[in-house]
C-alpha cells in the first residue's frame, strides 16, 4: 500500500528518483513495469504498477461504450496512459505531456494513495491540501455512515 507524501524533483528532462519506500511497491507486482496517466479529478497524474492499472483498465473499457460520459472516461484514462519502466537508478521519466497536464516542472509531491500514487505539482497540493483541511469539519457531515465506523 502507497502511503505518505514525499516531496520529489524532476531534473532537466523530466525523470523522477522514485522514493525507495515506493520503488518496491512499483517494481515487485510488474517486474518494474509502472502505467502513468492523468487524474481527471485532481490535475495530477495516477502512478501505478502496470498489474494494477491493468485491473482498472479492463474494468473501465468493460463500461458500456453507449454512454457519452463513460466513452470520455475512457479516452482520458485510457488514452492519456503510458507504460514506463523504472531505470538502473530507480528513476522514471514523466513524459512531457504528462508534466504539462499537471503542470510540473521541476518539484513535485508523490502521495500514497493505497493501490496507486499521485503526482502532483508541488504549489498545487499545498494549495488544495491546505483548502481540504479547512474545509473537512464541515464536509465530515456528508460522509457515508460506514465512514463513521473507522477509526479514524
Amino acid at each position: 500500500m502507497f502511503r505518505g507524501a514525499t516531496k520529489v524533483t524532476l531534473d532537466d528532462k523530466g525523470r523522477m528518483v522514485v522514493p525507495t519506500r515506493y520503488r518496491e511497491l512499483l517494481t515487485e507486482p510488474s517486474q518494474g513495469h509502472l502505467v502513468v496517466t492523468i487524474n481527471l479529478d485532481s490535475e495530477c497524474l495516477a502512478i501505478y504498477p502496470k498489474a494494477e492499472f491493468e485491473k482498472v483498465e479492463q474494468k473501465l473499457m468493460a463500461l458500456s461504450a453507449t454512454n457519452k460520459a463513460i466513452r470520455t472516461l475512457q479516452r482520458l484514462v485510457v488514452g492519456h496512459a503510458v507504460e514506463l519502466t523504472l531505470d538502473g537508478h530507480g528513476r522514471m521519466l514523466v513524459p512531457p505531456d504528462l508534466r504539462e497536464f499537471a503542470a510540473i516542472d521541476r518539484n513535485a509531491q508523490l502521495v500514497g494513495q493505497g493501490r496507486k500514487c499521485e503526482l502532483w505539482q508541488e504549489a498545487r497540493w499545498v494549495e488544495r491540501r491546505d483548502v481540504w483541511l479547512k474545509t473537512a469539519e464541515t464536509s465530515l457531515d456528508e460522509l457515508p455512515a460506514e465512514v463513521g465506523s473507522l477509526p479514524l
